[in-house]
């Protein structure tokens, strides 16, 4: 008998409903909230009313898509948290509707495994390589930046982490003072790649460890710029594309020389990217090459699988279901939370 997952998200400003059967995705529908650029960030007021308007219309196109009657279904996975509390109480009270209704049982997700075992998402037709356990996971968002090692789909470990900004808060923040508009990844990915990455440098954080640090190079970024428009006010507009390139290049080193340090120091040879920020072209390159240099076997996922989505979710869930790995209808959502 098939086993088919209904996966939900809803963790921030993305509703999103598939549907996986067997290992395989079957559907993948997202509903972005356009609503929060003219805020420069996402407002959870704003975010969890859109998500009760989403909700019900993204699970019936995710299941009409898949071609599965609910009454098929064998299980509903969820994002518990971590995420905007509002926004997650959406999800999280619709999939105890839903699965109490259908008489199934409940799976709920942490949302940043989800994020790792996105590279375990299969494509009936496609190669699906997955990574062989144990490899190394860097996950990148706009709220956490880590090293993972992955000992199997049920035990990870934290190897490293932000001690205080993100990578791809910090990202937002220096496009936001440039002018540039929210969210800032893709904005400084694109401008990037027509720009000159030698063209300015940042400082550089010396954390020991594993550990990651970002809100020096943010502050040292913001204390440059300042100065630069004091001399000359159309500074941005003048040298917008190499200071997104020396930004994103930054970053870049910052995450990759950690990364190898890892990789040599737990001898591992496969390593893969999860998170927000992995869409951004400039790592995925830095990764490739790192393939050729050092020997690693990586994994990137499609770009539909980067951003928060419901296949990671449902596949999280698929692996979920066979340990029987269930959660009570009582199970409370959760705003903070580490990788688990």
């Amino acid at each position: 008998m098939s086993t088919i997952i209904l996966g939900i998200e809803s963790s921030c400003d993305d509703t999103s409903a598939a549907v996986i059967k067997d290992g395989y995705l079957l559907s993948n529908v997202i509903a972005s909230q356009a609503v929060h650029m003219a805020y420069g960030g996402v407002v959870p007021e704003l975010a969890s009313r859109a998500h009760q308007q989403n909700i019900v219309p993204v699970v019936d196109q995710a299941l009409k898509q898949a071609g599965v009657k609910k009454e098929e279904l064998s299980a509903v996975a969820f994002t518990r948290g971590p995420g905007l509390m509002g926004s997650l109480l959406v999800g999280v009270s619709f999939a105890k509707g839903f699965a109490r209704s259908l008489g199934i049982p409940m799976i709920d997700v942490n949302h940043l495994t989800g994020h790792v075992l996105a590279n375990f998402i299969k494509v009936e037709g496609e190669p699906n390589e997955v990574p062989q356990f144990p490899f190394l996971c860097l996950l990148v968002s706009g709220g956490n930046s880590q090293i993972i090692l992955v000992k199997s789909y049920k035990d990870m470990e934290i190897l490293g982490q932000t001690i205080d900004d993100a990578a791809g808060e910090a990202i937002d923040k220096c496009s936001k003072v440039m002018g540039l508009g929210y969210p800032g990844g893709p904005i400084i990915d694109k401008l990037a790649r027509q720009g000159d990455p030698k063209a300015f440098s940042f400082n550089k954080p010396h954390i020991p460890g594993l550990d990651y640090s970002f809100s020096g190079l943010k502050t040292s970024f913001l204390y440059s710029l300042k100065k630069w428009i004091a001399d000359d006010p159309d500074f941005v507009e003048h040298h917008k594309t190499d200071l997104a390139a020396s930004l994103e290049a930054t970053i870049v080193d910052i995450l990759m020389d950690k990364l190898r340090k890892a990789a040599k120091q737990y001898n591992i040879k496969e390593v893969a990217l999860a998170g927000g920020v992995s869409a951004n072209n400039g790592l995925r390159n830095a990764f490739r090459d790192h393939a050729k240099r050092y020997g690693w076997k990586i994994f990137i996922p499609k770009f539909s699988y980067t951003t928060d989505n419901a296949a990671m979710i449902a596949i999280t869930g698929y692996y979920k279901y066979q340990d029987q790995d269930f959660c009570p209808i009582e199970a409370p959502a959760y705003s903070r939370v580490s990788i688990k």
